[in-house]
């Protein structure tokens, strides 16, 4: 194993989290260990894995929260954290019946606070229908933890998981809404802008009601599915075309992104495509449906989705992302390094 130290780009979902993760755990696990026979796992890592049974698979995921500021335009730790285990069974094809919980809270945090953001966890699997079937709760000393985290465990269930190396040449790729919503929010309040003033808002909430009846009726058509959460749209779609050995395309005229958040991020000289999401998802789908899935989303209120790319049969190289730019050229949108925002989600 190689020396060193852990630093925030280690967490930040770029090239350095794959780094790690590779070195530490997968391949460190024999292809048996990494699923259950018949089902998906760490062979394929994605937002949840697939367990089979009977006649059809178990989805599970599980995700820790960390976000500084705890609340946001849009939300807060507790509701993000039901909204994102929501998201992630969601990305497998699966409909999420019960959620676990486990929180760690600070010695002397408040406790008109913590109400606060569990209820506001409860609420959203309250609007949801979903059971909170378990938990965990801990306490630190104060100090040795920063106020409150919040890991949250879904469980779904679905006919066919929606695995990602399924993704093939010409699929359409379509996102479900704008681009850089959350992430630039978070970034915006970390550096003290007043984002009440500047119009940003985080995009947290559960995808069930836009999905679900996109699965129903296209499930075998969805070939690939996922949230851009750390790393935004580059860094998922640069995970599609290494998984399926593909080139996407994608057009930059083609990606909505809201005007606040374009305004923001060009200030800084970032690319809103490298910022989280918590309420989007992208999608790969056969080009013999990509109009009507794009009208299902809109009617279900996903009315800033769009058809922004294409997956290609590689003619040298695979496994890369190109982006149109709005004046006709092309360059590679590569993979994030680094840290742009810690503790984002």
């Amino acid at each position: 194993m190689s020396k060193g130290y852990i630093t925030l780009a280690h967490g930040a979902g770029g090239k350095e989290t794959e780094a790690l993760l590779r070195n530490m755990i997968f391949d460190k696990l024999d292809e048996k260990q990494k699923r259950v026979e018949g089902g998906v796992g760490l062979d394929s890592p994605d937002d949840a894995a697939a367990i089979p049974l009977g006649d059809g698979f178990v989805v599970v995921t599980i995700d820790s929260y960390t976000v500084s500021p705890l609340v946001f335009p849009g939300g807060d730790i507790g509701s993000l954290a039901a909204s994102g285990s929501i998201n992630d069974v969601l990305m497998m094809g699966g409909k999420p019946i019960a959620m676990l919980d486990a929180i760690v809270v600070e010695e002397g945090f408040d406790m008109d606070a913590l109400q606060e953001v569990t209820g506001s966890m409860m609420s959203v699997l309250k609007k949801e229908s979903i059971p909170l079937i378990g938990g965990d709760l801990k306490t630190m000393p104060k100090g040795q933890v920063d106020k409150v985290l919040i890991t949250t465990a879904g469980i779904g269930t679905t006919k066919k998981p929606i695995v990602d190396s399924d993704l093939r040449p010409g699929d359409k790729v379509i996102v479900t809404g704008t681009m850089g919503d959350h992430g630039a929010t978070i970034l915006a309040m970390q550096q003290g802008v007043d984002v009440l003033r500047s119009g940003l808002k985080s995009d947290s909430k559960p995808l069930t009601k836009v999905l679900l009846p996109i699965f129903e009726a296209f499930l075998d058509k969805v070939h690939a599915a996922r949230d851009p959460t750390r790393g935004g749209l580059a860094m998922a779609l640069n995970d599609w075309a290494a998984e399926s050995d593909t080139v996407i395309v994608v057009e930059e005229a083609n990606i909505p992104v809201k005007k606040e958040v374009r305004r923001y991020l060009s200030m800084l000289g970032i690319d809103p495509l490298y910022m989280a999401n918590e309420g989007a998802a992208i999608l790969g789908v056969d080009p013999s449906v990509a109009d009507e899935v794009l009208q299902m989303l809109r009617e279900r209120g996903a009315e800033d989705a769009a058809i922004v790319g294409e997956a290609r049969r590689p003619a040298d190289h695979s496994g890369i992302v190109l982006l149109k730019s709005e004046i006709g050229g092309f360059r590679l949108l590569e993979p994030p390094t680094g840290s742009l925002v810690p503790r984002i989600c």
